[in-house]
């Protein structure tokens, strides 16, 4: 999984990561930009990540995304590259029993074909050139 992140100019509060699609996926290909923000008293507090673009069951039209470890299940000792791969393993591995968009999750489930293909295609549109 190929994946960086810095911060976004001079503000060491705001980062932007880059995520690569996986190549198991049908989110090859893509190239995913994620915004990390940074609370004032992190590393206690779990940073706020938004997702752009989004086809899948963990991610919602704002691009708030649904990972334990963002939420009630952070540590102060994962760090960006740990949350980072558990974003990217979303991407290969999604968790529709605990979706953030029901309907995407229903169509993972009782069709994948057309669940793969829609990604395929919003992954073409959106996260590519």
């Amino acid at each position: 999984v190929s994946c960086s992140a810095g911060p976004v100019g001079d503000d060491m509060f705001h980062w932007q990561a880059t995520i690569m699609g996986p190549t198991d996926s049908p989110f090859s290909g893509g190239v995913f930009l994620v915004s990390i923000h940074f609370p004032p008293d992190y590393p206690f507090k779990p940073p706020k990540v938004s997702f752009a673009p989004r086809f899948t069951t963990d991610i919602n039209s704002n691009g708030s995304i649904c990972l334990d470890i963002l939420k009630e299940q952070w540590s102060p000792a994962l760090t960006i590259s740990k949350v980072l791969l558990s974003i990217c393993s979303l991407l290969t591995d999604p968790n529709p029993d605990d979706p953030l968009v029901p309907e995407i999750a229903h169509t993972y489930k009782t069709d994948r074909v057309k669940y793969e293909s829609t990604a395929r295609s919003w992954t073409q549109k959106y996260a590519m050139g």
